[in-house]
């Protein structure tokens, strides 16, 4: 572990402009550098490089941040690596604590069982490209599937023979334990190359099979795959590796290593169910392309293609199986926040024989001209069963309902839902409804899991009991650890982020709040917690709890701690919320850096108000968001002429009324600002 005095030392010495120089063409602009965005594709510069704050920003597609994240986001590495990187860059020594013995021993079985499968890895190719048997048989076959030999080689592709159990005994003599050569299950410690049977006998797990290395995102082969090539009677096509301390299939996709700069650079993501698709596509010229791998697919897995893009777009086969996977990866996408799209090949086409057959701009060309949205994806497979009947037509309707309900952006559900009820020829207030039903049923299942407190107060405040009463009914939805940006897609989205971006301030800061004195963060994070609130994104709730760890440490300072945080996600969440601070402008004083000059006896007064005024903002947006649910449950109740149910919610609404009201006069027409 790299000792945090040592991570310091590098920030100290670290110049933001000679890192991001590395990669991209920089020229002077007043006081910061701008430059072409490595990230995204532009032509016209919109990455501005700030020498005096250490930080980068692109205005075109939002990328923020320190040295260390630009690193990682170029060089796709780990944030460890992003440091070792940089130590490296400018000289420095990295000398690692000590570990505690059971720490070392994890470590040292990692590291044995990745050389263990570099080894592995090395010896397949090896039999492939030097045996009689590994040409004849293994190549012979992935020139027959149309592969050229540089993209074997570019996938590292291999063979086990078919007799003995020559990888065993090669293992063996190179002096590696069977401890991580055999899997242990109940450990999860070995790789699993080489299988045990009940006598004790040593023998190849991949014998008689092409072989499909698996490689972690930073391009360690941590898996394999062995395809068999003679069909046997009780032996499945497909050998995997088993799950360890190093690898769970639930959690890998097949070429994200190859892909992860091609999906970066055109912002999009193709998803396939094989192997050989992943493969055959990158021949044909079309890289931004993985593969689940021939398992189901895993909200890991998605997460993992989330680092590089949010746009999604689904390849499977015009089979029953391949249609079912669709429908169940539409869902699990829209609820990760995913623009999604769908594409079934024709009828006896998978991707792999389809970019046989096709160049990348015939392949591509196609997809965009075939490409569908989940809504008349659905549509298109469901009606065939549907046909006039009413009562499968409602059924289809509730599906695509369902899938949009789980879409965490307000904005993005109501143009389905209006697109739906266009096409469906159904009432979109109908739609709207179902929805929102949908969403609460989704949020009651969360708060019961979470065990979560009802909302019994608001900030204090000698005035209006009423405002103190309302419980919490929030359609709060989990969503995704993605970094948040200052553009917000909800009201609720929008307070937290005010509030947040408070404590990473202006934390430390100590104001007079009733009559006390008080440290901004803790009255922000004492109101959230005390109303049994929980933040939209998880590393909100990270600073929460690192902000109540820590504020007690000598000399601390929230914007430093935060913005030099060693969770890479913090700090670029951080960096994101100081960025309005540290615009990038002109060497001529702004209004801002005016007011960071301003004497504390003008700034403490006007911090503590915006605290409060984001606190009943916060407030406010639940009691809004009740009064339109309540709404609703009043207009359905009025349809069923249930009297009794109408007047308790004309009851209800009016009292969550009069505590808008409230609030709103507390308001006043005054925005504080900074």
């Amino acid at each position: 572990m790299i000792p945090k005095e040592t991570i310091d030392r590098i920030y100290s010495v670290v110049k933001i402009e000679e890192v991001v120089g590395d990669y991209v063409t920089l020229r002077k602009r007043g006081a910061n550098l701008i430059g072409l965005c490595p990230f995204h594709n532009e032509k016209t510069g919109s990455f501005t490089v700030s020498p005096s704050k250490g930080i980068y920003k692109c205005f075109g597609c939002n990328a923020s941040g320190l040295a260390t994240k630009f690193i990682m986001d170029i060089e796709q590495c780990s944030y460890t690596e992003a440091i070792k990187h940089l130590a490296k860059k400018y000289h420095i020594e990295i000398v690692e604590r000590d570990l505690t013995p059971e720490e070392q021993q994890r470590q040292d079985n990692r590291e044995s069982m990745f050389i263990v499968n570099d080894f592995s890895n090395k010896w397949f190719q090896k039999q492939l490209w030097e045996t009689q048997e590994g040409t004849a048989i293994g190549l012979s076959y992935f020139r027959e599937r149309g592969l050229r030999d540089d993209i074997i080689r570019k996938f590292q592709l291999g063979y086990s023979p078919e007799r003995g159990n020559p990888l065993a005994k090669a293992l063996q003599e190179k002096g590696f334990s069977e401890e991580f050569i055999v899997n242990n299950v109940d450990t999860k410690i070995g790789v699993g190359v080489v299988g045990k049977s009940e006598v004790g006998k040593l023998y190849d797990r991949f014998r008689d099979r092409v072989i499909f290395p698996i490689f972690t995102v930073s391009g360690k082969p941590v898996a394999f795959a062995g395809r068999i090539l003679k069909k046997k009677d009780n032996v499945g096509k497909y050998v995997n590796s088993p799950d360890s301390i190093i690898y769970s299939k639930t959690n890998e996709l097949y070429g994200l290593f190859q892909a992860k700069q091609s999906i970066s650079r055109l912002d999009m993501c193709y998803l396939v169910e094989g192997q050989m698709d992943v493969i055959s596509m990158h021949q044909s010229g079309i890289e931004n392309v993985v593969a689940s791998g021939g398992t189901a697919l895993t909200i890991p897995q998605i997460r993992a293609i989330k680092r590089f893009t949010s746009n999604i777009t689904v390849l499977y086969d015009g089979d029953s199986a391949g249609i079912h996977a669709a429908e169940r990866g539409i869902d699990m996408f829209l609820k990760e926040g995913f623009n999604v799209k769908v594409v079934l090949l024709p009828e006896g086409e998978d991707p792999d024989s389809y970019a046989q057959n096709h160049d990348s701009t015939e392949f591509i060309q196609f997809i965009e001209k075939y490409q569908t949205d989940f809504i008349r994806f659905k549509t298109a497979i469901l009606s065939k069963d549907a046909k006039d009947d009413p009562f499968k037509k409602a059924q289809l309707i509730k599906d695509i309902v369902t899938s949009i309900a789980v879409i965490p952006d307000m904005i993005t559900r109501q143009m389905f839902i209006k697109d739906c009820a266009e096409r469906l020829h159904i009432s979109e207030r109908v739609l709207t409804i179902e929805v929102i039903n949908l969403r609460k049923k989704q949020v009651e299942e969360n708060q019961k899991r979470q065990e979560n407190k009802t909302l019994a107060s608001t900030p204090s405040d000698t005035t209006s009991e009423a405002i103190n009463s309302t419980p919490f009914e929030e359609t709060q939805t989990s969503r995704t650890t993605s970094i948040p940006h200052k553009t917000t897609d909800s009201p609720l989205e929008k307070n937290f982020y005010n509030l947040i971006q408070l404590v990473v301030r202006h934390g430390e800061q100590i104001v007079e709040m009733n009559g006390q004195m008080l440290m901004i963060g803790e009255i922000i994070i004492s109101a959230i917690e005390s109303d049994g609130i929980h933040p939209t994104q998880a590393v909100y709730q990270k600073i929460m709890d690192d902000f109540k760890q820590h504020y007690q440490d000598e000399d601390f300072k929230a914007e430093a701690f935060f913005k030099f945080h060693a969770d890479p996600e913090v700090s670029s969440t951080a960096v994101e919320m100081l960025i309005d601070r540290y615009q990038f402008m002109p060497e001529t004083p702004t209004t801002e850096d005016k007011k960071q000059n301003e004497s504390q006896d003008m700034l403490l007064p006007r911090l503590a108000q915006l605290v409060t005024q984001h606190l009943y903002e916060l407030k406010l947006t639940i009691i809004e968001t009740q009064i339109i649910d309540t709404g609703n449950k009043l207009k359905e109740t009025q349809k069923n002429g249930n009297w009794d149910d109408e007047m308790l919610l004309l009851s209800h609404q009016q009292q969550l009324i009069q505590q808008k009201n409230a609030i709103c006069k507390l308001l006043g027409n005054r925005i504080i600002t900074l």
